[in-house]
């Protein structure tokens, strides 16, 4: 018989009663029952039930040792009596009745609990990762993560796709976030930069002649955390594709994605085809260039009807004279709902820092609410033709400049829906967002910037750089949405030197920018690069919904907290003189001012 086990703890069935069984794991629970002591015995693999009399030579040391033990025991597989049958366990109609006990390894008293339901906090967790881990839902989230992983890899080859490795050390590159620097030794005073995505490499891939290309990338991106994104670094489906139009992309990533999604979900998928929505549509009606679809509600503009002869709303007409805008959101069949509804919906809106939501309850035929009595009959039917509202319905309205109505809006058209219940459950809804503006106007030097990503072909080409306002152009450029959540971007690629120069030149970068900063890129297009796009999933984000988990954190191995730290490796952490002298540095630490 094997040293450690002749079984794994969650293959032992009825038809093995009589046998006798060699096994190893963790003591996951015990419970003293005053002559017999039982023993949850727990492996990667599942959970049984071991048994020691008070006559056995080994109940003392049983009793004696600490959750979390490993151990291995030798025993007779023997059935449970009908009443003692655990249906909740694979293997509760038997368990082991042991001959023989030895500890592997002591486990000291506990930081924190393994078995069960526990609310921890999040420092104890990740500063004790290794136990957290040991948890079945942890264990049950990194292996659906290992095998989404399998499946996508399966996938993108069936596809034609060749997996290919891209450099982790490279230069520095204005990606849209901050580096994570590595100082050369061989080097004094140079840096590498980790990659904040292989763009540059995976497009020189496609320079060099290969036609389909994919990894599952690793990223590095000095960014806050969020729910949906881990500081540090994040893994993505990263993929390129040759001689390609956008729709040549979407055909190649939809199928992947809802094959995934279908394997390991039993949620509903609207469409094996994802609906498009421009950037223009989805800013306006969603409020976001991220819509979650599982909500039916939907923004309109509203503006002209607050100018209508009549309307006496100085609040609104006061801010549209100083270039603000109004949006609507009607909400079906609440008007008749109690005065709290509307008063937790404006609380929550000053909570925001708004001044409020305003609304006004459509019922009889007649407009009423706290603004109803300020807008004329011609008004209110605009509202209604304007918002498609009806009778028993309410409408809500957001005043202030583009940006910032749209995003609040956007926030309220999400609030709304929440406290109606009417976010669709159960079910992923995908779309792509297209169409993304080429360029934008970054308000603090109000000069001139890309807007997604630099290597975007615009749409319209050469033409469009040097006709169009900068601000009306748009790119080849595309995100796919699922839930709210953004999956990935992407985009057709530039591969001309000279619309590179023009495009780079709008957002004022020379050619010797262009040069120093992408000159492998440039020089490459020089002799002759296919048309090409791709695009690059982000695979937590994928398991994240696919474990139906509310944070990114729940599915990574290893996650930073919020404040990029690793609680159990400690770092960031000092190095000492002598590693700062072999690479030429001195720390400079910022002076902290006292109060």
């Amino acid at each position: 018989m094997h040293l450690y086990r002749s079984h794994n703890c969650g293959e032992i069935l009825p038809k093995n009663v009589g046998e006798v069984v060699k096994l190893s794991g963790w003591v996951d629970r015990k419970r003293d029952h005053g002559g017999l002591l039982f023993i949850d015995l727990r492996d990667h693999y599942g959970v049984i039930q071991l048994v020691i009399d008070n006559d056995n030579p080994f109940f003392k040391i049983c009793e004696e040792t600490r959750l979390e033990s490993v151990i291995t025991i030798s025993g007779e597989v023997v059935k449970r009596s009908d009443e003692l049958i655990n249906k909740k366990l694979a293997t509760g109609e038997i368990e082991v009745a042991v001959k023989e006990y030895k500890i592997e390894s002591s486990s000291e008293t506990l930081p924190m609990p393994v078995s069960g339901d526990h609310d921890l906090g999040e420092e104890i967790r990740l500063k004790n990762r290794f136990l957290d881990l040991r948890r079945s839902k942890m264990q049950s989230n990194m292996i659906l993560r290992s095998k989404i992983i399998s499946s996508i890899r399966k996938r993108m080859t069936e596809s034609g796709f060749n997996e290919f490795q891209t450099p982790i050390l490279t230069a520095s590159s204005p990606e849209g976030a901050r580096d994570f620097l590595v100082p050369s030794r061989l080097n004094p005073g140079k840096f590498y930069a980790l990659p904040q995505a292989p763009q540059q490499f995976k497009q020189l891939i496609m320079a060099s002649g290969f036609d389909r290309y994919f990894q599952i990338a690793p990223c590095f991106r000095d960014e806050d955390a969020r729910t949906d994104r881990s500081p540090g670094e994040f893994y993505q489906l990263d993929m390129e594709m040759a001689f390609a139009t956008q729709d040549d992309v979407f055909n190649a990533i939809e199928p992947v994605l809802t094959g995934v999604f279908k394997e390991f979900s039993d949620w509903e998928i609207t469409s094996n085809s994802f609906p498009r929505i421009t950037y223009k549509d989805a800013i306006l009606k969603y409020g976001t260039d991220k819509p979650d679809l599982r909500n039916p509600l939907e923004i309109c503009d509203v503006t002209q009807a607050f100018l209508h002869e009549g309307v006496t709303f100085r609040a609104f007409k006061e801010q549209i004279d100083k270039g603000s805008v109004v949006r609507a959101i009607a909400a079906p069949n609440v008007a008749e709902r109690p005065r709290s509804f509307f008063d937790k919906l404006n609380s929550w809106a000053q909570d925001q820092g708004q001044p409020g939501l305003g609304y006004i309850l459509l019922s009889g035929g007649e407009a009423k609410g706290p603004i109803a009595k300020f807008l004329s009959q011609e008004a209110i039917q605009n509202i209604k033709n304007n918002a498609n509202a009806k009778d028993r319905d309410a409408v809500f309205f957001v005043c202030n400049k583009v940006n910032e109505a749209s995003s609040f809006a956007g926030k309220a058209r999400m609030r709304i829906a929440e406290e109606m219940d009417i976010i669709e459950k159960n079910i992923f809804k995908f779309c792509w967002t297209v169409d993304f503006p080429m360029y934008e106007l970054d308000e603090k030097t109000d000069s001139i910037i890309f807007s997604h990503n630099p290597f975007s072909m615009p749409q319209g080409g050469m033409e469009a750089l040097e006709t169009k306002d900068p601000l009306n152009i748009l790119a080849w450029q595309y995100d796919i949405i699922c839930n709210g959540i953004e999956l990935s971007s992407g985009a057709i690629r530039n591969h001309k030197t000279e619309i590179m120069e023009k495009a780079f030149s709008i957002a004022g970068y020379s050619i010797e920018d262009l040069k120093n900063r992408f000159g492998a890129l440039y020089n490459a297009f020089k002799f002759g690069a296919p048309p090409h796009g791709g695009i690059a999933p982000g695979i937590d984000r994928i398991v994240m919904l696919l474990a139906n988990e509310p944070n990114i954190r729940e599915v990574i191995m290893f996650p930073m907290n919020q404040q990029a730290q690793d609680l159990l490796m400690n770092a960031p952490s000092d190095i000492d003189d002598n590693q700062l002298k072999e690479l030429s540095l001195k720390i400079n630490k910022p002076k902290i001012v006292e109060k």
